[in-house]
């Protein structure tokens, strides 16, 4: 059997993780995608760490029974509440997610960086660790209900929320502004309207991507012979399925 062939399994909470799909179908658009949004579970981000692991397993004992060849935490809350577990526990690649805090602190001058993420990915070891690398002037920005209001497509609301967040912020002493969810980057050009153009906005999408390639090819497990395609599940409802075909953007097998 030709392992090349095999899927790659992509999860998280809900339809976030859509936004780091697309950039690894842009890098590898012969692979095929088997995407999980573990809707009957989200959000992750206000859960216990255990809590997160418990429901990381259901997503993965399931998407092990496709036969997948890999398996991407397209999530940041969830690959530091388990992302080293499964490494431990797996036999197949696992890639995760961290905030972009690195490429924001190479554009970063004298001013602030804003972090926002979930308050669970805040408060991991992963991200302290992070910090302590690359946080001068990083300013920690809990973002709680924000994933939820992406979940609901709710452009009025997030418009609010948004708004009301960067109002506590003296703007022109900010450098940057590092997307740490991958439901925000749903919201990236709303929070470009927002900011000074100056202000740069990162997020881990691109570089996700590029190292699932870097790691599939070190395992000789790239498929160049395509054609590249996408399934998706959820753990929700069939507006949930709906919502992520949506945001997708482009042609599913699913």
């Amino acid at each position: 059997m030709n392992q090349k062939r095999d899927p790659i399994g992509v999860f998280d909470s809900g339809v976030g993780g859509i936004s780091t799909l697309r950039e690894m179908i842009r890098e590898l658009p012969d692979e095929r995608f088997i995407y999980f949004g573990d809707a009957a579970n989200a959000p992750y981000g206000t859960k216990s760490t255990q809590e997160v692991i418990a429901c990381v397993r259901g997503v993965v004992e399931h998407l092990m029974k496709k036969e997948i060849k890999a398996l991407v935490i397209a999530c940041n809350t969830a690959t530091g509440a388990a992302a080293a577990t499964l490494r431990k526990e797996l036999s197949i690649p696992v890639i995760g997610m961290e905030p972009a805090l690195k490429p924001a602190s190479q554009v970063r001058k004298h001013g602030s960086v804003l972090v926002l993420a979930t308050p669970l990915t805040l408060h991991q070891e992963k991200f302290e660790n992070l910090m302590k690398q690359y946080g001068q002037g990083a300013v920690k920005v809990p973002c709680p209900g924000l994933m939820e209001i992406v979940e609901k497509d709710d452009n009025a609301g997030a418009l609010h929320y948004l708004q009301e967040l960067f109002s506590r912020f003296d703007l022109d002493r900010v450098d940057a502004v590092v997307l740490g969810c991958t439901h925000y980057v749903f919201l990236k050009d709303m929070i470009r309207d927002l900011l000074p153009e100056r202000i740069a906005i990162t997020d881990g999408n691109a570089g996700t991507a590029r190292q699932l390639k870097r790691v599939l090819a070190k395992a000789d497990l790239l498929n160049g012979e395509g054609p590249g395609s996408v399934e998706f599940e959820t753990s929700g409802t069939q507006t949930d399925l709906d919502l992520m075909k949506k945001l997708a953007d482009f042609r599913t097998a699913g």
